[in-house]
């Protein structure tokens, strides 16, 4: 999986911008599955998104989804165009 892991508090350290492709539409199921699993089954996703820093990893537990974003734990967003992959 690409990018650094970082923990989930230190997101708001780094400037989330738009990853090269915007793969937003493409991983929407993947993003449903992730919420559903957090919300369900209290289970962990692993995001990478882009930063001005290079790509960052976070596993946590996705808490909602807009047509925009996706939260996380204490309120983080992060841009769905920012998005490089998810696993789970």
């Amino acid at each position: 999986m690409i990018g650094q892991i970082i923990e989930k508090e230190r997101i708001n350290e780094f400037k989330i911008i738009p990853a090269e492709v915007d793969k937003s539409a493409v991983l929407q199921d993947k993003l449903k599955s992730a919420l559903r699993l957090g919300n369900e089954f209290k289970s962990k996703t692993t995001i990478a998104f882009q930063t001005t820093d290079g790509p960052k990893r976070v596993e946590t537990t996705v808490w909602s989804l807009t047509e925009n974003y996706l939260q996380i734990k204490g309120g983080v967003l992060i841009p769905l165009k920012s998005v490089i992959e998810i696993d789970y």
